[in-house]
């Protein structure tokens, strides 16, 4: 009764303890990520954790917006035979909430890149 238990929790602490061996030995040194650059190579201009201009947060409302319309007209242009006129009358409402938000983020200001 307890030999599957005991098979899966060796099983387990196994893969943990390989996986751990293979990050020690394929790790680079702490050191290195400490004194070089990490990406392009060149040196970071400001801190990493800097805020971001208020301006980039209605852009990215933007984009969500559009993002995520796409994201459910694609099942939904695949179904709408099938489920008829309130598939189609759904589709409306959700795009004219999305078109609530496109609206609100312009007249934010969201659209000037000034």
């Amino acid at each position: 009764m307890w030999a599957g238990l005991v098979w899966t929790l060796l099983v387990a602490v196994a893969g943990v303890a390989s996986a751990y061996g293979a990050h020690q030995l394929t790790a680079v040194s702490a050191t290195a990520l400490i004194s070089l650059p990490f990406q392009s190579g060149w040196a970071p201009e400001e801190h990493a954790l800097s805020r971001y201009h208020v301006r980039w947060y209605l852009a990215t409302l933007i984009f969500l917006a559009f993002d995520v319309e796409m994201l459910f007209m694609y099942p939904w242009a695949v179904v709408v035979s099938e489920m008829g006129g309130t598939a189609v009358v759904e589709m409306f409402l959700f795009l004219a909430a999305l078109l609530v938000a496109v609206l609100w983020a312009w007249r934010e200001g969201a659209l000037r890149w000034t």
